[in-house]
């Protein structure tokens, strides 16, 4: 399937960032793909790429269209044809091996299709990112992705078995199914991370598990942030994470208490009015301080038991409140809210965006309140007349440190240019965290947003391997987002999709 509607080229060229949001409902896109392609398969997409390289044409592999990093934006410059490479229609799970709990899936597949599928077979990977509706496995494995799970599942570079690419020189792929092996630097982690820069992810091979017996939601109140923290840091010292836990401070935690819809119940504000002595009054919290760790269990009901009760206990030490079930369940699906929230402000002149790192343990308290402090100082420097909203939450926890998530979000009446000041404030906050020894990125991926940032993040040497790898699968070079062939060829648009046509594609 191939077009060259208008529609379809404008919903193929752009992504989920708030500044393309914008564009999409105020402003315009200087360049959009030329033409948009659906293949059906892999042998498709090798003939695809095969005549993209022969006639020069620049193609950006699309999967779900979630990306936060600017990656599927078109270079306003690019003088070449652009084809968006839509997977979609490659959306099958080819196999599923019970016995080495292994399942192999097309690239095109989605999120929810993937977790609906394999749990109907009482199965799991257990990825579940913010944007599980939406993304796509290859997206996954593109910018290797990280799920609220990731403490028992791993990421996505922890489950990826065996992965397949189409590069511009041929098919990158291995030949064997196997739990581990040593055969020089491993060409499958190339991959991770790429972002279409070196090819397009066909099919993979993932680690499987069979579905939990019992999944139960918990949460904990905890007097100030710090005592969150040292809490989730505890936890994972004694390496008894659950399967997610969250902690979210006081800013998201009053965003989150007001989008609880309200109760039928007439005796609800009594009880509700209770909880809140119970919580201010008996403890002593501060409402403007308190701040609240989700988590949610999974394994048999013994197992969830016991890891409830241990998890307990670490939240007593540092006066931590049971804050019951049903608020761990919210705050769980809390976060797949975020980006409706988003777009919903929009409407209202009201520009918000979340941007992730992670950092060592040492620095998680510096770096939340810096940041703060930084987005604080930028907006008033950009002259938002407003004070604007920031906060963070701490999510993916390891060893040696996490992940950490900021959102912020700005009244943008009375600013000229509401995408030029957004992206002012966010550098701004970015080279903060850069400053104090975060990541450029936890799982975002670097796209044409943090770029910029690249080479001093991974040293000139690493940045010089980079593009000779990708020079040497794409006989050109781009920036980390699009992979590149050659030139135009004459009457590109047309001609390119006849040959593809004869080629299988139509």
């Amino acid at each position: 399937k191939v077009s060259f509607e208008p529609q379809d080229r404008i919903f193929h060229g752009h992504g989920h960032t708030c500044q393309e949001i914008y564009k999409v409902r105020f402003g315009q896109f200087q360049r959009v793909p030329d033409c948009v392609i659906w293949p059906k398969s892999h042998e498709e997409v090798e003939v695809i790429v095969r005549l993209a390289n022969e006639h020069d044409v620049v193609i950006i592999p699309f999967g779900g269209g979630t990306s936060v990093s600017g990656a599927l934006e078109c270079p306003a410059n690019e003088r070449r044809m652009i084809v968006s490479l839509d997977m979609h229609l490659m959306n099958k799970i080819k196999w599923v091996d019970r016995e080495n709990m292994l399942v192999c899936m097309e690239a095109g597949i989605i999120g929810q299709d993937v977790k609906r599928r394999l749990e109907a077979l009482g199965l799991t990977i257990g990825h579940e990112p913010d944007s599980l509706e939406f993304s796509s496995l290859g997206g996954w494995i593109a910018t290797r992705a990280s799920g609220m799970k990731r403490s028992v599942y791993g990421n996505i570079e922890d489950m990826l078995v065996r992965v397949k690419m189409v590069t511009g020189v041929g098919t990158i792929d291995r030949a064997c199914d196997v739990p581990r092996l040593s055969i020089g630097p491993d060409v499958q982690q190339m991959v991770l991370g790429s972002e279409g820069a070196l090819g397009v992810v066909t099919e993979a091979v993932l680690r499987m598990r069979e579905l939990p017996q019992v999944t139960q939601y918990g949460s904990f109140i905890f007097p100030t942030f710090e005592m969150g923290v040292s809490f989730m840091h505890e936890v994972s010292r004694r390496r008894c994470t659950p399967a997610s836990i969250r902690l979210v401070d006081n800013e998201q935690f009053q965003l989150g208490h007001s989008l609880k819809p309200q109760k039928k119940n007439p005796f609800a504000p009594i009880v509700d009015g209770f909880k809140k002595f119970y919580i201010t009054k008996w403890h002593g919290f501060q409402p403007t301080d308190i701040c609240v760790a989700t988590m949610l269990f999974e394994g048999n009901k013994e197992e969830v038991a016991a890891h409830a009760r241990r998890i307990a206990a670490i939240a007593q030490q540092f006066r931590g409140v049971d804050a019951g079930e049903e608020n761990g369940y919210r705050g769980y699906f809390l976060t797949f809210m975020i980006a409706y929230l988003r777009d919903f402000g929009v409407r209202f002149s009201y520009m918000a965006e979340s941007f992730e790192t992670s950092v060592p343990w040492s620095n998680v308290l510096l770096l939340c309140e810096a940041v703060k402090r930084r987005v604080h100082a930028s907006c008033k420097e950009a002259g938002i007349q407003t004070a604007p909203f920031v906060s963070c939450r701490v999510t993916q926890t390891y060893d040696t440190g996490a992940c950490v998530y900021f959102y912020f979000g700005f009244s943008w009446k009375g600013i000229k240019d509401p995408v030029g000041t957004f992206t002012f404030i966010e550098d701004a906050a970015r080279d903060e965290i850069l400053a104090l020894g975060g990541s450029l990125s936890h799982h975002h991926g670097v796209g044409k947003h943090r770029r910029k940032w690249l080479r001093g993040q991974v040293s000139d040497a690493g940045f010089e391997a980079l593009r000779s790898v990708k020079a040497a699968l794409t006989h050109a070079m781009s920036s980390a987002t699009a992979t590149s062939w050659a030139r135009v060829a004459t009457d590109p648009r047309r001609g390119l999709a006849r040959r593809m046509r004869r080629g299988g594609c139509a």
